[in-house]
């Protein structure tokens, strides 16, 4: 099995080390495994799930809402549980999309006013 350092992992996911740490801790990813020396070892895998954290995390989703996910994907929950999980997800950004519309608007008129 192909593993990274921490800084290629790192350069391949763009996310710091110290986010990878912290995603660590926080059971979002991993458990990451070690080398006889103890320094952290990337699978495919544990990339695969940063990406998906990383995801997540750009989409406004909080830490308290990625443990529940990643809880619901590693246990033994049926596909309707993970699918209505990001249904209400989607539905907060959807709110949060349509309020965002509205500030642009907001500003636009402001510009507008103001040219």
């Amino acid at each position: 099995m192909t593993t990274l350092t921490p800084a290629a992992a790192v350069d391949r996911t763009g996310v710091p080390i110290d986010t990878l740490r912290y995603y660590e801790r926080e059971g979002l990813i991993g458990p990451i495994r070690r080398s006889a020396g103890g320094r952290r070892e990337y699978t495919e895998d544990d990339v695969f799930w940063i990406g998906l954290v990383t995801c997540f995390r750009e989409a406004g989703l909080g830490i308290a809402d990625l443990r529940d996910f990643v809880a619901i994907l590693r246990a033994d929950h049926s596909p309707q549980d993970r699918v209505a999980f990001l249904r209400d997800r989607r539905a907060i950004l959807e709110q949060r999309v349509t309020g965002l519309h509205r500030a642009i608007e907001v500003l636009d008129e402001k510009i507008g006013y103001y040219s």
